[in-house]
């Protein structure tokens, strides 16, 4: 009988059962894991407010009732659900939680007000968002692309010569070879160039100087004789304008390094072990004849 008494088991099922007693004693506990729902003020003020928000009047009695109803049901389907271990391994209910905690954190990141200072160097980094853009007015010749070798080259070059013999402003509607891009483009942006003849074309027009023909240019529709007649520079916006989104794209970043260092310091926590799997077994296709 001493034995038994002297087991560890036994003392810990005698624990167990004077803690329940003690909380059924107290009335239970409330939250997952028990069998007691509270609702407090704090809840019931939330779903006030969301009605509010929704219906633009707080809700009747009765509405207040359904509402807490609702509730209830909602937390007795949560603990019953999580219980049963429903939330495990549900791609849609673990994509929610991540996007809470990375809401939480994105939250509590500061929320100064960036100096003039720090907002133009934003822009500064970041021209192509708040710089504006080269304006290029320019002619172009099109080459054909087809064959594009040494004779395609050779006559590109002579082509070359004959428009810088002949001047800024020799017509040059027989010359070259047909095709639906424009011969003559008026301060178009350099980022609309690129999409109308690539990216290599308009960063290429930039090296150009203008008043002369230079080339041939390559393009992704072949070869182009180009005459730059004008390029803009790009202007400084008036930081009045820009500080509103400035302070956005400001805040969106702040929130993204916050996260990251939250990650990193919650990593530290846990062990991870990445087990890849193994290899595909070769499935037989594309093997040479006569392969056994």
């Amino acid at each position: 009988m001493k034995t038994v008494l002297r087991e560890p088991l036994l003392h810990f099922l005698a624990l167990g059962a004077l803690l329940f007693a003690w909380f059924e004693w107290k009335g239970g506990a409330s939250g997952p894991g028990t069998n007691r729902i509270v609702v407090t003020p704090g809840q019931v003020e939330h779903l006030v407010s969301g009605y509010t928000r929704t219906f633009g009047r707080p809700p009747a009695e009765a509405e207040l009732e359904g509402l807490i109803d609702d509730y209830v049901k909602e937390e007795i389907a949560t603990r019953e659900a999580t219980a049963m271990g429903l939330d495990r391994d549900d791609t849609v209910i673990r994509r929610r939680l991540r996007q809470k905690l990375e809401f939480l954190a994105e939250e509590a990141v500061g929320t100064t007000t960036p100096t003039d200072a720090e907002i133009q160097a934003w822009v500064d980094a970041h021209p192509e968002s708040f710089g504006g853009d080269v304006r290029l007015s320019f002619r172009q010749v099109y080459i054909k692309k087809a064959g594009k070798g040494p004779a395609v080259k050779g006559e590109a070059e002579k082509l070359l010569a004959q428009l810088r013999a002949a001047g800024p402003e020799t017509n040059t509607q027989t010359l070259g070879d047909s095709t639906m891009l424009p011969a003559e483009i008026s301060l178009l942006p350099l980022f609309e160039v690129g999409r109308t003849f690539g990216d290599g074309f308009a960063k290429k027009l930039l090296t150009i100087e203008p008043g002369t023909w230079s080339g041939p240019i390559e393009s992704s529709y072949g070869l182009h004789i180009v005459l730059v007649r004008e390029r803009t520079e790009a202007e400084k916006p008036s930081l009045t304008l820009v500080r509103p989104l400035v302070e956005r794209e400001l805040a969106a970043e702040r929130g993204r390094r916050e996260l990251e260092k939250l990650y990193e310091r919650l990593l530290t926590r846990y062990t991870v072990t990445i087990e890849m799997p193994k290899a595909v077994p070769d499935s037989g296709e594309g093997k040479a004849e006569g392969r056994p």
